[in-house]
């Protein structure tokens, strides 16, 4: 290929370059979520459900323990019947136990419902914020910093985060 050819091509890739180049703009969701006070709250509220919730799978924990130690201490003046009868009955606490840590905090528990209830609203309106910026800005790429997606450098000018929040009414 001659010089001409090649400086040709150079030039061309250059210029179709610049003509097709995109916008690129990058958000904090972590820092917009917390600059919301209805995030804030949130959290709270699922803070004191699981602390409820955890102390009383604790109780429950906490007496097949006593059981089982009280059993210990016993089981050599016990019938055989009645060892079979306090084994059985440690083992229901544990069940007990077991079935409400699945009922709160399991796939698809009741923490997770109330998760969803009480923080999708936020994080819907959140992602129509994020969409509506990157339309009117032009936008061919938000990225989520907070998620981990490796960016290692970004230029604060572009960082969308603030007009995230005042879109969505606040600051």
């Amino acid at each position: 290929m001659s010089i001409k050819k090649l400086l040709f091509v150079f030039v061309l890739a250059t210029l179709a370059s610049f003509s097709f180049s995109q916008r690129f703009a990058y958000i904090d969701t972590q820092y917009i979520l917390n600059n919301i006070p209805a995030y804030e709250s949130a959290q709270e509220q699922l803070k004191i459900i699981m602390d409820e919730w955890q102390e009383e799978i604790s109780t429950l924990n906490v007496e097949s323990d006593r059981l089982l130690k009280l059993y210990e201490v016993e089981k050599v003046l016990l019938s055989e019947d009645l060892r079979k009868k306090r084994l059985e009955e440690i083992e229901e606490k544990q069940k007990e136990a077991k079935k409400q840590q699945d009922k709160y905090f399991g796939k698809d528990g009741s923490f997770f419902q109330k998760r969803q209830e009480l923080i999708k609203p936020i994080q819907d309106q959140i992602f129509n914020a994020i969409k509506e910026i990157g339309t009117e800005g032009n936008f061919a790429m938000v990225i989520d910093i907070a998620s981990g997606l490796g960016v290692v450098y970004n230029d604060p000018k572009y960082d969308k985060s603030d007009e995230v929040l005042q879109k969505l009414g606040y600051r």
